[in-house]
Protein backbone atom coordinates (compact mmCIF):
# COMPACT_ATOMS: atom_id res chain seq x y z
CA UNK A 1 0.00 0.00 0.00
CA UNK A 2 1.41 3.55 -0.89
CA UNK A 3 0.59 6.32 2.12
CA UNK A 4 1.40 9.74 1.27
CA UNK A 5 2.01 12.35 4.58
CA UNK A 6 1.14 15.37 3.48
CA UNK A 7 -0.19 19.18 3.97
CA UNK A 8 -3.56 19.52 1.79
CA UNK A 9 -2.27 22.81 0.64
CA UNK A 10 1.39 22.40 -0.38
CA UNK A 11 2.02 22.12 -4.17
CA UNK A 12 4.91 20.31 -3.43
CA UNK A 13 2.56 17.69 -2.46
CA UNK A 14 0.28 18.73 -5.05
CA UNK A 15 3.14 17.07 -7.35
CA UNK A 16 3.17 13.67 -5.84
CA UNK A 17 -0.95 13.44 -5.52
CA UNK A 18 -1.14 14.69 -9.41
CA UNK A 19 1.27 11.76 -10.14
CA UNK A 20 -0.32 8.92 -8.14
CA UNK A 21 -3.66 9.57 -10.02
CA UNK A 22 -1.83 10.16 -13.34
CA UNK A 23 -0.56 6.47 -12.25
CA UNK A 24 -4.53 5.26 -11.35
CA UNK A 25 -2.77 3.82 -8.23
CA UNK A 26 -4.52 3.18 -4.87
CA UNK A 27 -2.84 5.26 -2.60
CA UNK A 28 -3.65 6.52 0.89
CA UNK A 29 -3.39 9.83 2.28
CA UNK A 30 -2.29 11.10 5.81
CA UNK A 31 -2.66 14.72 6.05
CA UNK A 32 -0.55 16.35 9.21
CA UNK A 33 -0.92 19.71 11.17
CA UNK A 34 2.21 22.47 10.39
CA UNK A 35 4.35 22.60 13.17
CA UNK A 36 2.61 19.94 15.11
CA UNK A 37 3.98 17.50 11.97
CA UNK A 38 7.72 17.54 12.97
CA UNK A 39 7.72 13.94 15.41
CA UNK A 40 6.00 11.60 12.93
CA UNK A 41 7.97 12.88 9.43
CA UNK A 42 11.38 12.68 11.28
CA UNK A 43 10.65 9.09 12.98
CA UNK A 44 9.54 8.18 8.73
CA UNK A 45 12.16 9.78 6.96
CA UNK A 46 14.84 11.45 9.47
CA UNK A 47 13.67 15.44 8.44
CA UNK A 48 10.17 17.49 8.97
CA UNK A 49 10.22 17.87 5.22
CA UNK A 50 6.98 16.41 3.35
CA UNK A 51 5.35 15.14 1.12
CA UNK A 52 6.81 11.69 2.30
CA UNK A 53 5.78 8.27 0.71
CA UNK A 54 5.77 4.97 2.71
CA UNK A 55 6.01 1.98 -0.21
CA UNK A 56 6.55 -1.15 1.05
CA UNK A 57 8.37 -0.50 4.29
CA UNK A 58 10.44 2.78 2.04
CA UNK A 59 9.74 6.37 2.90
CA UNK A 60 10.70 9.04 0.43
CA UNK A 61 11.34 12.45 0.96
CA UNK A 62 11.12 14.88 -1.98
CA UNK A 63 9.23 15.52 -4.72
CA UNK A 64 11.35 15.06 -7.55
CA UNK A 65 12.86 11.83 -5.70
CA UNK A 66 9.50 10.35 -5.41
CA UNK A 67 8.60 11.24 -9.05
CA UNK A 68 11.72 9.16 -10.51
CA UNK A 69 10.35 6.20 -7.86
CA UNK A 70 7.08 6.05 -9.13
CA UNK A 71 8.10 5.72 -12.79
CA UNK A 72 11.10 3.13 -11.94
CA UNK A 73 7.99 0.96 -9.75
CA UNK A 74 5.02 2.33 -11.53
CA UNK A 75 6.39 2.34 -15.21
CA UNK A 76 2.74 2.92 -16.44
CA UNK A 77 1.81 6.35 -17.57
CA UNK A 78 5.31 7.24 -17.94
CA UNK A 79 6.06 10.83 -17.19
CA UNK A 80 10.12 10.80 -18.44
CA UNK A 81 10.33 10.45 -22.61
CA UNK A 82 11.86 7.70 -23.51
CA UNK A 83 14.80 9.61 -25.18
CA UNK A 84 17.48 10.63 -22.79
CA UNK A 85 18.33 14.38 -24.36
CA UNK A 86 14.44 14.94 -24.07
CA UNK A 87 14.71 13.27 -20.15
CA UNK A 88 17.22 16.13 -19.28
CA UNK A 89 15.33 18.82 -20.40
CA UNK A 90 12.40 18.02 -18.54
CA UNK A 91 14.35 17.37 -15.17
CA UNK A 92 15.85 20.73 -15.75
CA UNK A 93 12.67 22.13 -15.79
CA UNK A 94 11.17 20.42 -12.97
CA UNK A 95 14.84 21.42 -10.96
CA UNK A 96 13.73 25.31 -12.25
CA UNK A 97 10.13 24.90 -10.61
CA UNK A 98 10.76 23.66 -7.90
CA UNK A 99 13.42 26.95 -7.09
CA UNK A 100 12.34 29.50 -8.92
CA UNK A 101 8.72 29.00 -8.84
CA UNK A 102 7.70 26.89 -5.83
CA UNK A 103 10.01 28.71 -3.17
CA UNK A 104 9.06 31.93 -4.62
CA UNK A 105 5.22 31.08 -4.58
CA UNK A 106 5.19 29.82 -0.94
CA UNK A 107 6.98 33.01 0.46
CA UNK A 108 4.86 35.33 -1.36
CA UNK A 109 1.77 33.69 -0.12
CA UNK A 110 2.56 33.06 3.24
CA UNK A 111 3.95 36.67 3.54
CA UNK A 112 -0.23 37.84 3.23
CA UNK A 113 -1.50 34.81 4.26
CA UNK A 114 0.25 34.98 8.22
CA UNK A 115 -1.89 37.91 9.06
CA UNK A 116 -4.55 36.34 8.19
CA UNK A 117 -5.09 33.51 10.69
CA UNK A 118 -8.69 32.14 10.27
CA UNK A 119 -8.44 31.62 6.55
CA UNK A 120 -4.31 29.83 6.84
CA UNK A 121 -5.97 27.97 9.55
CA UNK A 122 -8.42 26.64 7.42
CA UNK A 123 -6.48 25.80 4.64
CA UNK A 124 -3.80 24.01 6.94
CA UNK A 125 -6.53 21.78 8.36
CA UNK A 126 -9.06 21.05 5.79
CA UNK A 127 -9.63 16.78 4.93
CA UNK A 128 -7.64 16.66 8.43
CA UNK A 129 -8.14 15.33 11.81
CA UNK A 130 -11.69 16.96 13.76
CA UNK A 131 -9.72 18.91 16.16
CA UNK A 132 -6.86 20.55 13.80
CA UNK A 133 -8.77 23.69 13.57
CA UNK A 134 -8.98 24.54 17.50
CA UNK A 135 -5.70 23.07 17.84
CA UNK A 136 -3.60 25.12 15.21
CA UNK A 137 -5.70 28.43 16.25
CA UNK A 138 -4.70 28.17 19.85
CA UNK A 139 -1.13 27.22 18.24
CA UNK A 140 -0.88 29.75 15.90
CA UNK A 141 1.38 32.30 17.00
CA UNK A 142 3.88 30.45 17.86
CA UNK A 143 3.34 28.55 13.84
CA UNK A 144 4.08 32.34 12.49
CA UNK A 145 6.65 33.07 14.22
CA UNK A 146 8.19 29.70 13.40
CA UNK A 147 7.94 29.80 9.75
CA UNK A 148 8.45 33.69 9.23
CA UNK A 149 12.14 32.77 10.85
CA UNK A 150 12.87 29.57 9.11
CA UNK A 151 11.46 30.49 5.89
CA UNK A 152 12.89 34.46 5.79
CA UNK A 153 9.28 35.75 5.72
CA UNK A 154 9.62 39.42 5.92
CA UNK A 155 8.42 42.30 3.63
CA UNK A 156 12.21 42.29 1.54
CA UNK A 157 12.12 38.95 1.22
CA UNK A 158 8.57 38.95 -0.75
CA UNK A 159 9.31 41.48 -2.61
CA UNK A 160 12.69 40.06 -3.92
CA UNK A 161 10.57 36.57 -4.29
CA UNK A 162 7.83 38.41 -6.38
CA UNK A 163 10.23 39.51 -8.57
CA UNK A 164 11.93 35.95 -9.15
CA UNK A 165 8.16 34.85 -9.62
CA UNK A 166 7.66 36.89 -12.53
CA UNK A 167 10.58 36.34 -14.55
CA UNK A 168 9.91 32.73 -13.62
CA UNK A 169 6.39 32.94 -15.23
CA UNK A 170 7.83 34.84 -18.17
CA UNK A 171 10.22 31.97 -19.10
CA UNK A 172 7.15 29.42 -19.12
CA UNK A 173 5.15 31.47 -20.74
CA UNK A 174 7.88 32.53 -23.82
CA UNK A 175 8.17 28.39 -23.68
CA UNK A 176 4.56 27.90 -24.57
CA UNK A 177 3.64 30.78 -26.80
CA UNK A 178 4.15 28.47 -29.75
CA UNK A 179 4.58 24.95 -27.68
CA UNK A 180 1.58 22.81 -26.23
CA UNK A 181 4.16 20.86 -23.55
CA UNK A 182 7.36 22.64 -21.91
CA UNK A 183 9.09 19.66 -23.75
CA UNK A 184 8.53 17.13 -26.28
CA UNK A 185 5.35 16.59 -27.86
CA UNK A 186 3.39 15.17 -24.93
CA UNK A 187 2.86 15.50 -20.66
CA UNK A 188 5.60 15.14 -18.63
CA UNK A 189 6.45 15.94 -15.19
CA UNK A 190 7.98 18.83 -16.18
CA UNK A 191 4.52 20.02 -17.55
CA UNK A 192 3.09 18.49 -14.13
CA UNK A 193 5.46 19.88 -11.81
CA UNK A 194 5.61 23.89 -13.23
CA UNK A 195 1.51 23.47 -13.48
CA UNK A 196 1.17 22.33 -10.03
CA UNK A 197 3.81 24.70 -8.60
CA UNK A 198 1.83 27.38 -9.72
CA UNK A 199 -1.54 26.35 -8.97
CA UNK A 200 -2.14 28.36 -5.86
CA UNK A 201 -2.00 31.29 -8.42
CA UNK A 202 -5.20 29.49 -10.31
CA UNK A 203 -6.82 27.81 -7.81
CA UNK A 204 -7.94 24.67 -9.87
CA UNK A 205 -10.89 22.72 -8.66
CA UNK A 206 -9.02 19.19 -8.98
CA UNK A 207 -5.94 20.53 -6.45
CA UNK A 208 -8.31 19.57 -3.79
CA UNK A 209 -8.14 22.54 -1.86
CA UNK A 210 -11.15 25.01 -0.94
CA UNK A 211 -9.19 28.30 -1.96
CA UNK A 212 -10.45 31.44 -0.47
CA UNK A 213 -12.27 34.10 -2.89
CA UNK A 214 -11.17 36.42 -3.40
CA UNK A 215 -7.39 36.19 -1.66
CA UNK A 216 -6.81 38.90 0.85
CA UNK A 217 -4.86 41.95 -0.99
CA UNK A 218 -2.61 42.33 -2.37
CA UNK A 219 -2.14 38.90 -3.45
CA UNK A 220 -5.57 38.46 -5.60
CA UNK A 221 -4.23 41.52 -7.86
CA UNK A 222 -0.93 40.15 -8.19
CA UNK A 223 -2.61 37.17 -9.34
CA UNK A 224 -5.00 38.93 -11.51
CA UNK A 225 -1.53 40.39 -13.07
CA UNK A 226 -0.52 37.01 -14.15
CA UNK A 227 -3.80 35.69 -15.48
CA UNK A 228 -3.34 35.66 -18.67
CA UNK A 229 0.20 34.38 -18.98
CA UNK A 230 -0.60 31.41 -16.75
CA UNK A 231 -3.71 30.15 -18.44
CA UNK A 232 -1.73 27.30 -19.58
CA UNK A 233 -2.14 25.73 -16.01
CA UNK A 234 -6.11 25.62 -16.02
CA UNK A 235 -5.53 23.79 -19.32
CA UNK A 236 -3.28 21.17 -18.01
CA UNK A 237 -5.57 20.57 -15.08
CA UNK A 238 -8.08 20.11 -17.32
CA UNK A 239 -6.66 17.53 -19.71
CA UNK A 240 -3.99 15.50 -17.56
CA UNK A 241 -5.36 16.19 -13.81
Amino acid sequence: MLTLYQFPNSHYCEKVRWALDYKHLDYRIKNLLPGLHDRTAKKLAGSSSLPILVHDGKALQNSSDILTYLDDVFPQNALMPEQESLQQEVLAWEKFADEEIGIPIRLVFYHTLLEHPALLVALFTGNGPWYGAFLLKAFFPRLKAAMQSNMHINHKTAGAANKRLGLAIDKVYDRLRDNRFLVGDRFTRADLSVAALLAPLCRPKKYGVDWPHPYPEPLESLIAGYAEKIAWVDDIYSGYR
